[in-house]
This record gives structure tokens, C-alpha cells and sequence, in this order.
């Protein structure tokens, strides 16, 4: 067989290599929102409910720093992320919850077996929020200051050994 045969052979057995051994790394880009540095962006969420919803004119009142975490049920790492929630709650953080493309009947439940750390839930129906915000999916959360400036964005769930340093951000824009 002619060496000019073979040269298609070998690409795609190089090709395959390749891919094989990149099957099981994990994704390496981050997307980082614009926003942060930057106000909230213009929104306003009806709530859950007779729970009140949430707009951009709820975060930098004067409250300090507050969390707000883009969620939903069908997300399992959000599933994984509710009891460092619930510990920033219990810190004293406060933390408003945006549910992403969700039910109200699905959210509810949710809430009941794995906690509700919220203060305000926004139902984020279609998605507008997350993108004004420049999230890239959920569960992400950005820690807002009391000027209603983003200060932090942190994608994919918060794991119990990230939740001092988060406090410590919050602390550090009070």
C-alpha cells in the first residue's frame, strides 16, 4: 500500500486519539458575566405565589451585600448547593433566589424537601433575567453590594468549603 493511501488512515486514527484522551476532562472555559463591576440590570420578577418577586430596584437599596442565585428544580447541583445556602442564610447573608424557565408547582417543591433560604423568589419565565445578568446557566449566584453594583459572580454550586469565602466577599463589600 502507497504512503499516499495511508495519510487518511493515520489522520483519523490521530484524530481519534485525540479524542479519547480529551473524553473525560473537564471543561476548562469559564464565561464570566460582563456585568459584574457593572449596576443590576433593569428587571422585574412577578413572585411565587403570595410571596413577593423580585426587580432590580429590590438589590442596592442600602442593604448591603446581598446573594442572588439563579436556580431551579430540575437542576441537581442546585439540589447539591442548598445547604451552603441555608448556612449563608444563617450567617446573616440574605439571599434572593431567581427561578430559571421553572414552574411554580415545581418550585414549591423544591423549596419544601430541600430548603428555602429566599427572601424573595423572582420567576424568571423566560429567561430575560439570567441573560441581562450575563448568567450562564444554573446554579449561579452573584453577590450584589449595597449600591446595587455586582460584585462577584460565582457559577455552578457553591460547595461547603466555598461558603467561608463567600462570606468573606460579602463582609468585604458591607
Amino acid at each position: 500500500m502507497s504512503p499516499a493511501r495511508l495519510l487518511p488512515l493515520l489522520a483519523l486514527a490521530a484524530l481519534g486519539l485525540f479524542l479519547a484522551a480529551n473524553l473525560g476532562r473537564p471543561q476548562q472555559a469559564t464565561i464570566r458575566s460582563a456585568m459584574v463591576g457593572k449596576p443590576v440590570p433593569a428587571f422585574a420578577l412577578p413572585g411565587l405565589g403570595d410571596r413577593p418577586g423580585l426587580a432590580s430596584t429590590d438589590l442596592g437599596g442600602g442593604e448591603g451585600p446581598v446573594l442572588v442565585n439563579f436556580f431551579a428544580s430540575w437542576c441537581l447541583p442546585c439540589r447539591v448547593e442548598a445547604p451552603q445556602l441555608k448556612a449563608l442564610a444563617d450567617a446573616g447573608i440574605p439571599i434572593h433566589g431567581i427561578a430559571l424557565r421553572d414552574s411554580p408547582e415545581d418550585i414549591r417543591a423544591f423549596l419544601a424537601r430541600h430548603g428555602d433560604p429566599f427572601r424573595r423568589i423572582g420567576l424568571d419565565r423566560d429567561g430575560q433575567a439570567a441573560i441581562a445578568f450575563g448568567s450562564s446557566g444554573v446554579p449561579e449566584t452573584f453577590l450584589v453590594d449595597g449600591r446595587g453594583v455586582i460584585r462577584l459572580q460565582h457559577q455552578g454550586e457553591i460547595r461547603p468549603e466555598q461558603v467561608a469565602e463567600i462570606l468573606r466577599e460579602a463582609r468585604r463589600w458591607r
